[in-house]
């Protein structure tokens, strides 16, 4: 399928590993330009090159999204983008006693006030030509919260809320908001949180994940390409009428009729 948006121009952040560079990888493939950001500048400059290779043009600004100075730096890179794709990681596992007011506040930075700020900057653009597009990657914690991801579920679901609201707001001036809720994908996420799990119950990496993978009716852990699929399609001039919604790809893990 042509998606219609060679030649466009797209903002990822935190695009050199994961999730966020399976959205690049999508966009590259249907000919968008790219302005792509994470934090380690040797594994964004590695995903930059690979994305070169694809033919389209491709510029890096290394460093941490939720800082001012870094969102600046790349704000002034990306230019008038028509394609905006927020991604950040996600705070850690706990417990909800163990929080601090400062936990919340950053978990807060960066998963909701970042991209807040991010569409606040680039969506009036938008509108003003009449066309956009803006998915963010949250998590399916939105959906059905998890217990030990208390900060995830907060920060993630409040993004949810303003997405909710703001994405009706625009919709008439050919702007879509959407957000991409994640389950278990095939990641350094999903590691770490396997590893978590292995040295909670003295288990080998091996068998944490098969026991997390049993809890998925796929019986398997999702792939950044088949993510990023889904990402350039809401971000294509077909999903024009996809307004304000929050698309599950968690292999069927989410028990939900709704």
């Amino acid at each position: 399928m042509d998606l219609g948006i060679r030649g466009k121009r797209a903002l990822v952040t935190a695009a050199s590993k994961g999730l966020g560079r399976g959205c690049a990888e999508a966009l590259a493939d249907a000919g968008v330009d790219l302005v792509i950001n994470a934090r380690g500048a040797e594994a964004l400059e590695a995903t930059a090159e690979a994305l070169r290779a694809k033919g389209v043009q491709v510029t890096t600004v290394a460093g941490d999204i939720t800082e001012a100075g870094t969102r600046a730096k790349v704000l002034e890179a990306a230019g008038a983008v028509d394609i905006l794709v927020t991604n950040a990681g996600g705070p850690p596992p706990g417990t909800w006693t163990d929080w601090s007011r400062d936990d919340f506040i950053r978990a807060l930075d960066a998963n909701m006030l970042t991209p807040i700020a991010l569409m606040q900057a680039l969506v009036p653009a938008m509108t003003d030509r009449g066309w956009g597009r803006v998915v963010n990657i949250t998590s399916q914690s939105v959906k059905a919260p998890i217990p030990v991801l208390g900060l995830s579920n907060a920060a993630r679901t409040g993004l949810t809320g303003f997405v909710a609201g703001t994405s009706r707001q625009v919709a008439k001036h050919g702007v879509t908001i959407n957000n991409m809720l994640p389950g278990i994908h095939d990641t350094d996420r999903a590691i770490a949180l396997d590893t978590g799990v292995s040295k909670a119950e003295g288990i080998d990496m091996a068998r944490a994940r098969a026991q997390r993978e049993a809890t998925i009716p796929a019986q398997r852990y999702g792939t950044p390409a088949e993510f990023g699929a889904m990402c350039a399609f809401l971000c294509s001039v077909h999903a024009g009428f996809v307004v304000g919604q929050n698309i599950l790809l968690d292999g069927g893990a989410t028990v939900a009729t709704i």
